[in-house]
């Protein structure tokens, strides 16, 4: 089985860098590093305005992943800059505990369920699970 290792650069998740360019040169500085480490590729999460995706593919020397999310350009607009994969990264599992909270509250504060409207029936989770 092949192995490709994604090299994390948190740069842009963690502010780091004292301003946008710096941030962007720090951030190519680490990626090549990490390329000439032996990386395959390199994951940038918290870059996705279209600017730095396209200044990233430009200057990285190998793939780019970014981390995705409401707010990010679409994934078709991301493959247009260059980027090779997306990463959801907790989103989905953020998104299904908000639900799972709402319900919780609802249930108790109004003894209502119609946060449940629009969920799986429960023979098509068993199917999905099963899987």
């Amino acid at each position: 089985m092949p192995l490709f290792l994604n090299a994390r650069v948190d740069t842009y998740l963690r502010g780091v860098g004292e301003g946008p360019d710096a941030r962007l040169a720090l951030t190519l500085e680490r990626a090549a590093a990490f390329l000439v480490a032996g990386a395959d590729g390199v994951f940038v999460p918290g870059a996705v305005d279209p600017a730095t995706v396209k200044a990233l593919v430009e200057g990285v020397d190998g793939p780019v992943n970014v981390m995705v999310g409401p707010g990010a350009p679409p994934v078709a607009e991301l493959a247009g800059l260059g980027v090779a994969r997306v990463s959801v990264g907790s989103g989905i599992a953020q998104a299904a505990h908000a639900l799972v909270r709402g319900a919780a509250r609802e249930l108790l504060a109004e003894g209502t369920y119609g946060t449940l409207a629009g969920g799986l029936d429960y023979g098509e989770l068993n199917e999905l699970l099963g899987r």
